[in-house]
């Protein structure tokens, strides 16, 4: 087997950081980036869609657990 030094070393390291880069930016970066087409076509799918009615078991449909109450105006 042939170790590889130098310029070559670093070129092999490059390549292999290079196509992992390529692999994953597709699937990673670019819905974080620009997340619109996934939205528009995420209405799309879910346009006949009733959650209240294929909800399983009678469960409450999910909510923002994070969402404070609404305050009564005085």
């Amino acid at each position: 087997m042939v170790m590889l030094k130098g310029w070559k070393f670093v070129a092999m390291v490059g390549s292999v950081v290079g196509v992992i880069g390529l692999a994953i930016y597709p699937i990673i970066v670019s819905p974080m980036v620009n997340p619109e087409p996934y939205k528009r076509q995420q209405a799309v799918n879910r346009s006949g869609v009733k959650q209240e009615e294929i909800q399983p078991g009678n469960m409450k449909v999910w909510s923002d657990p994070f969402a404070r109450p609404k305050q009564a105006e005085d």
